[in-house]
């Protein structure tokens, strides 16, 4: 939206239509519209997805900016349920200690210091709400291992051309995802190693699922191989 007033008019609009869930970019939109934005939305009982177009040219500077990190412990002062914040897999980068150390800051209430991981002081958030951590971008059914590993059960995994580039459409895609998930979460409860058999583990479900075998003949060579700019 071009202006404030108008954000809060589209937020209106998708309340009528009752619209489960609303996007907001809170670097562009500024802190001031986004905790305002969040506080309606709780009122109305609609959750806040938060993307954060923008934060390279912020956090990705050696000698200047803001790290990430900081930003991501704004966006939970500011509002939000939902927050983009890397993959470790995928095309958006980020080293896997510092990435973990921001989303605990994000979702957890109490942290202790932890310098690998970009922890340089105990946070302790008392009762104030967590944010749940967006693993998107670049992703499909063969990182499904690792992001389980990765991310645990308290995330969420948003497949966009993961689910929509699948040759038999839309559902089978969603469902090729579904199934791959189901798989890893099941291999993982019964105590194998996700980042060492993940593969066997994609491989076995596709046995029994048309859609996931598809899908990984699809994505198998589709990999993004960059060094991170993220690092302590």
């Amino acid at each position: 939206a071009p202006t404030f007033e108008e954000m809060m008019e589209r937020a209106e609009f998708a309340k009528e239509i009752k619209t489960p869930i609303i996007m907001h970019d809170y670097l562009t939109g500024g802190f001031t519209a986004n905790t305002t934005l969040a506080k309606w939305c709780r009122r109305n009982g609609i959750l806040l997805h938060i993307h954060r177009a923008m934060h390279a040219v912020i956090d990705r500077q050696k000698n200047h900016g803001i790290h990430f990190r900081v930003l991501a412990k704004c966006l939970r002062m500011s509002g939000g349920d939902h927050l983009h914040s890397g993959t470790v897999v995928g095309k958006l980068e980020g080293e896997k200690g510092i990435t973990m150390g921001f989303v605990d800051l994000m979702r957890e209430d109490h942290i202790e210091v932890d310098r690998s991981r970009g922890i340089y002081f105990t946070q302790d958030w008392a009762s104030m709400p967590g944010v749940m951590p967006v693993a998107s971008g670049g992703i499909h059914v063969w990182h499904m291992p690792a992001l389980v590993e990765i991310f645990g059960d308290d995330s969420c995994l948003q497949f966009g051309g993961g689910t929509l580039g699948h040759p038999w459409g839309n559902a089978p895609g969603a469902t090729a995802n579904r199934v791959a998930l189901e798989a890893c979460v099941q291999a993982r409860n019964e105590g194998r190693n996700l980042m060492r058999e993940g593969g066997d583990v994609i491989r076995e479900a596709c046995k029994w699922s048309p859609e996931l075998a598809v899908a990984c003949e699809l994505w198998k060579e589709i990999k993004f191989e960059f060094e991170s700019m993220d690092t302590v």
